[in-house]
């Protein structure tokens, strides 16, 4: 298998699976003149997604007939030569792991582009997000029991330019009628099983799905294309938070900014605490002059950043290469408390200690990341890479 552990690691702050882009400082300023309407009236979702000013008299593709689960015949031949049907259920998983994983069979390479189950296959290429919708796919044809299953990554912030990338990464849960259910992941160099994890329809991986071939159309300047994958993202699932983010981005860039404003809006009714939608929300009411309302959302991020044992941990990264030890303790202790399973707090807390002169105290801490290290999977990073895919259930 070919997957650059550089590229890999660039795709969680880009197009792993699901990027909710913040445009702070790339958004369009000049506000194009709309009809005026009444400061109490919102708009209707039917108003961002039907009757959008990004359109007029352009017609969209439909999307809707895309199956990014589609197996084609040569896929069938594939599964049929390489692993077959008759099988124990443990058999089978492990068998069609060997056949797009092992030497010989099948070359995944890594890039950023999202593809269908089809597309991957033909391609042998794609981001984690492609690779989920080929494994899943093929393994429903061998007659396994697997769903999507989104991963909840810590989010990363720039604390100097104030950017907030979230990450949904997607993986597949396979659930076992024997022995405890397993978890498929590509993007094998950062998994964690303790991450939180929540199986989710296939409506939901194709919000996925469309929601990422969005951005990238966004990111090509391709604003139609870019709206028509936001759009079926959201008919797939309106509860989808990315989508509404992304959407909202894309109003703002294009210069709507009361549309911008009701997209981020939704985000925030899907999930109260979006720093993504916060974010945008404060940049878009700073541009528009609205510095009090501004400053409420800006309240809101300062308090939930300050709640989050990870943005905890990159405040102490930083005072402590400024050299401030004590402080660079003090947020760790709170990330900690917070979050008790994550090795690298351990190891940064051990090293502060270190360079303040506290070396007994080091060594208690370095002991501590080990520990912790341990009982995560990511101490030895398996030497086998189907021992890493077949990793146990979460938790376990």
């Amino acid at each position: 298998m070919n997957i650059e552990l550089g590229k890999i690691m660039r795709a969680i702050q880009q197009l792993l699976t699901v990027l909710a882009l913040v445009a702070t400082t790339s958004c369009a300023t000049q506000d194009r003149q709309l009809p005026l309407l009444d400061s109490q009236q919102e708009l209707s979702a039917r108003m961002l997604l039907e009757d959008s000013p990004l359109v007029t008299d352009a017609e969209l593709p439909d999307l809707s007939q895309i199956n990014a689960l589609e197996l084609s015949p040569e896929m069938t031949a594939f599964l049929d030569k390489w692993v077959g049907s008759p099988h124990a259920e443990h058999s089978r998983l492990q068998g069609l792991l060997y056949a797009v994983m092992g030497d010989g069979t099948f070359e995944l390479i890594y890039d950023d582009t999202t593809r269908t189950a089809q597309q991957t296959f033909d391609d042998q290429r794609g981001n984690c997000l492609s690779f989920t919708n080929m494994f899943v796919a093929m393994s429903r044809y061998l007659g396994l029991d697997t769903s999507f299953q989104e991963v909840m990554v810590p989010p990363d912030w720039s604390v100097k330019d104030q950017t907030y990338v979230l990450s949904r990464h997607i993986n597949v849960h396979v659930d076992m009628d024997l022995g405890p259910d397993k978890v498929v992941d590509f993007n094998m160099y950062n998994f964690r099983t303790r991450y939180e994890m929540n199986i989710v329809s296939d409506q939901r991986g194709r919000a996925h799905y469309f929601n990422n071939i969005g951005v990238e159309h966004m990111l090509e300047g391709n604003i139609l294309l870019a709206f028509a994958n936001y759009r079926e993202s959201l008919r797939e699932d309106a509860s989808f938070g990315p989508g509404w983010v992304n959407l909202g981005t894309l109003y703002s860039r294009e210069g709507y900014p009361h549309h911008a404003e009701t997209a981020f809006l939704k985000a925030l009714d899907t999930d109260k605490n979006d720093l993504v939608a916060m974010n945008n929300l404060a940049a878009l009411y700073e541009q528009q002059g609205r510095s009090e309302l501004s400053a409420q959302y800006q309240l809101r991020i300062e308090s939930h950043q300050m709640q989050n044992p990870y943005f905890r941990y990159l405040l102490a990264r930083e005072v402590f290469d400024e050299g401030d030890y004590t402080t660079a303790i003090d947020h760790l202790k709170f990330a900690i408390r917070k979050n008790s399973y994550d090795d690298s707090f351990y190891f940064l807390m051990s090293l502060s200690y270190l360079n303040s002169g506290d070396k007994e105290a080091a060594q208690k801490w370095m002991k501590k990341a080990e520990e912790v290290a341990e009982m995560e999977t990511d101490k030895k990073r398996y030497n086998n890479k189907l021992d890493l895919l077949m990793s146990n259930e979460p938790g376990s």
